[in-house]
């Protein structure tokens, strides 16, 4: 795809530009706009010359820059968006989005929208599409270290929008419920506890071969967690307080693995947050002092 004479197989340019289209669909919400952003993406890839072209050696990663930057100039611009999810109007485009409008639900793409353009990019480029943190930096302008403080805050502001809080008690009883079910691998119990909606993040950090991109929908969730913690020799599932709240602390040869959060509503689990990047879990991997005698509360 580089010069004149490259071929690439039409599966691969398809599955590309449909790439392209999710970022850009995460990004803006809008359904025309993202369309939009695609579009001039590729009329800046052919305003290279074939010589500069030629030099690029993966596309694929240029052309996901160039989207996530000109998404972050409109998330950033004063000018009115088209409509949106659900909205009047955005006759245009509908099709490519289909496979996608029905995997994300018009409350998380409401709560995006309450994000600052820089911490929407960070979010989706890093907990959406796990982009290496430097490319994440070249988008959003900013360093890796401030990126990664601007995806926390976005999944802080996420968590605070996607449900009202439960009660400290009653969280604690759904947690303890999950890693029963899981322990069990009970499949119809899981998914009576997870929302319909329900959406599970996985941050690998590209250091170990977890999903990168979110799972929707109840039966995907458990289905995805059952086989994520599924009973193996000197495989624990401990519960933990994490960032204040009852989480799952997963525990591999007495290491910490993994520690699986939840946001819940009512009596459901709303949001799955799994971290199993090996860096984010070094502070758990150090002996720490209780913090009140009952153990310690992490920060992931």
């Amino acid at each position: 795809m580089g010069g004149t004479g490259d071929t690439t197989p039409l599966a691969e340019l398809l599955d590309e530009r449909q790439h392209l289209i999710d970022v850009a669909r995460w990004m803006l919400g809008a359904r025309p706009t993202a369309e939009e952003a695609v579009t001039e993406t590729y009329r800046r890839w052919y305003g290279l010359t074939d010589d500069e072209r030629s030099g690029i050696s993966d596309p694929r990663v240029w052309l996901t820059r160039s989207t996530g930057a000109i998404c972050l100039a409109r998330l950033s611009s004063p000018a009115p968006r088209l409509p949106g999810p659900g909205e009047a109007g955005g006759g245009i485009g509908i099709e490519p989005y289909r496979a996608l409008s029905e995997e994300v639900s018009d409350v998380l793409l409401n709560a995006l929208d309450a994000l600052s353009p820089s911490e929407r990019a960070a979010f989706v480029l890093n907990d959406v599409f796990a982009m290496p943190p430097r490319t994440v930096a070249d988008i959003v302008g900013q360093t890796p270290h401030e990126c990664a403080e601007l995806a926390e805050s976005a999944r802080r502001s996420l968590r605070a929008d996607g449900a009202r809080p439960t009660p400290s008690d009653q969280h604690d009883r759904i947690v303890r419920a999950v890693r029963q079910a899981c322990m069990l691998n009970d499949a119809r119990h899981l998914v009576s506890l997870l929302s319909r909606r329900a959406i599970a993040f996985f941050d690998g950090g590209g250091k170990i071969r977890a999903l990168t991109r979110p799972v929707h929908g109840d039966q995907h969730v458990a289905r995805t967690l059952l086989t994520l913690l599924a009973p193996r020799p000197r495989t624990v599932l401990h519960l933990q307080a994490a960032n204040g709240r009852t989480a799952i602390v997963v525990r591999h040869h007495d290491q910490v693995a993994a520690v699986i959060s939840f946001d819940t509503s009512g009596r459901r689990v709303t949001h799955v947050w799994a971290v199993l990047n090996p860096d984010k879990l070094r502070g758990w991997n150090r002996p720490q002092p209780p913090a009140d005698g009952h153990g310690a509360v992490r920060h992931v």
